[in-house]
Parts: C-alpha cells; structure tokens; sequence
C-alpha cells in the first residue's frame, strides 16, 4: 500500500520505511508504527513516523 498518504496509515501499522541516512542507498527498515510525524494529508517523499523503536523514517510502504 502507498505510504504517500497519512490515511493509509495509522499506530499499531507494519510498515517499511527509509531513514534519513538510508535515502541514497534506499536502505529500508521495517517496523511497527508508534506515531505519525507528518501532518499533511499526504507527501511526495512518504509520511514521516516513528516506529516503537523511536526510528524516524518516511514509510515506502505498508506491510499487511
């Protein structure tokens, strides 16, 4: 599922997301999302969350 969208996301979601120093290598990381950072609707570059780890990253996307 898209991760450019914050209703296709919420708390409790398995997502995979790419940190800030992951971007050039596109390194994903998954894991379960604790909260959104993104307050738009949606974003070109993914929604901004932090998982339960405290890994901030932009989801690519969403694990079902």
């Amino acid at each position: 599922m898209d991760g450019t969208k914050r209703s296709n996301i919420k708390p409790g979601d398995r997502v995979k997301v790419v940190q800030k120093q992951d971007q050039k290598s596109g390194k994903l990381t998954e894991g379960v999302v604790l909260k959104l950072l993104t307050k738009s609707p949606a974003h070109p570059h993914g929604i901004k969350v932090m998982l339960e780890d405290k890994v901030v990253g932009r989801v690519k996307e969403v694990v079902k």
